[in-house]
């Protein structure tokens, strides 16, 4: 729309300049103001819309390239206005392109034969025909809306090109995560899963010390989890995923605070694509409100859910420990005030601390804020 826009605005400068230079004639300056009210009313529809709508497509081309020409022929008969290449004439071509952007090919032909058809009847009509200057507009007529169209082509044969290289770089970027997580799974399966087993299957331990059943427990909730992240992948994702950065973040931060000998229950759904930043901050802050949990709530048990929304993510941190009252303590403490809230608000996102003493305490992370 840009360019033939600024194609027209070119014809309609080089119409006044043409109209200003012949002595006053009131029905040339009259064409002039009607193709420039059609112009106007045109394109500011075409702002409006974001594309030109096309009705107005057909009225530039009815008005502006038939009407008026062969309304000029019959009442002015001669001289710059109905000229076979004039000022009047040319507007046709910024008409055609306009068509050629706007219209599928079969209305573009058709008003291609119509601007056609006016340029001859137009030529017939006039008292003064000039041959030469009709082969000269027609040639001009098909040579404009030729270049366009091979334009208007190779612009959206480019835009087809750019959507294709775009999607499949994305699907490459998520089989890169798919595979890093898959990675990252098995070295955790390694490291703990399997290493526990196969101490216990070379005898070297009790395996019913209390120290063996704490590691055992621990990871059969770390395996109930990964299960669950292959049965829930969340939105847009495959089965096979085994979850998000996002997740994969916060799986780190209760696997470390399962290390530590606090037992959470953690729940996973739907969790959403996050920025590496954003996905570091949230697992940040919910490794310190486990940590709190840890040290400060006197139970040894937490509950993490993440929950993925449609603005983003929520995740909470609750426990049923002594608790504290939240009104006494702005802040809630460094540890909550730095390492949560002001975590979350660097990241764009926001943490609430809701805590009653003897009622536990429950951390709201969410994101954005």
């Amino acid at each position: 729309m840009q360019v033939t826009g600024l194609f027209r605005l070119a014809h309609l400068l080089y119409a006044a300049g043409v109209v200003a230079a012949d002595p006053v004639d009131a029905r040339a300056a009259a064409l002039l103001a009607a193709v420039c009210a059609v112009t106007l009313a045109v394109y500011a529809a075409g702002l409006r819309h974001g594309r030109i709508p096309d009705r107005l497509i057909w009225t530039d081309a009815g008005v502006n390239g038939c009407l008026l020409p062969l309304a000029a022929a019959v009442a002015v008969g001669e001289g710059p206005a109905v000229e076979a290449h004039g000022w009047l004439a040319v507007q046709a071509l910024s008409a055609s392109t306009a068509a050629v952007v706007s219209l599928r090919w079969r209305g573009t032909v058709l008003c291609l034969v119509l601007l056609t058809a006016t340029s001859l009847a137009v030529h017939q009509v006039v008292r003064r025909p000039d041959t030469a200057g009709l082969l000269e507009h027609l040639s001009a007529l098909a040579m404009s809306s030729g270049l366009m169209a091979a334009g208007w082509w190779y612009v959206r044969r480019q835009g087809i090109l750019l959507d294709d290289a775009q999607r499949r770089a994305l699907a490459a970027e998520a089989a890169r995560a798919r595979q890093a997580e898959r990675t990252a799974h098995h070295a955790a399966l390694h490291d703990t899963v399997l290493a526990t087993l196969t101490t216990i299957a070379s005898g070297g331990v009790d395996a019913n010390a209390q120290a063996v059943r704490d590691r055992c427990a621990r990871e059969a909730a770390y395996l109930r989890r990964l299960v669950q992240l292959t049965d829930d992948p969340g939105p847009d994702r495959p089965p096979s995923a085994g979850g998000t950065p996002g997740t994969a973040a916060l799986e780190e931060a209760v696997r470390s605070a399962e290390a530590l000998g606090l037992v959470v229950k953690a729940q996973y759904h739907a969790v959403p694509e996050l920025p590496e930043a954003v996905a570091e901050a949230v697992a940040a802050a919910a490794s310190e409100a486990l940590n709190n949990v840890r040290r400060h709530a006197g139970t040894g048990l937490a509950y993490l859910t993440a929950v993925g929304v449609a603005e983003g993510l929520e995740v909470t941190v609750a426990d049923r420990g002594t608790g504290f009252d939240a009104a006494d303590t702005p802040g809630a403490g460094t540890g909550l005030r730095r390492s949560v809230h002001a975590r979350m608000a660097a990241a764009g996102g926001a943490a609430r601390v809701d805590s009653r003493p003897g009622e536990g305490t429950v951390v709201e992370l969410r994101w954005p804020a």
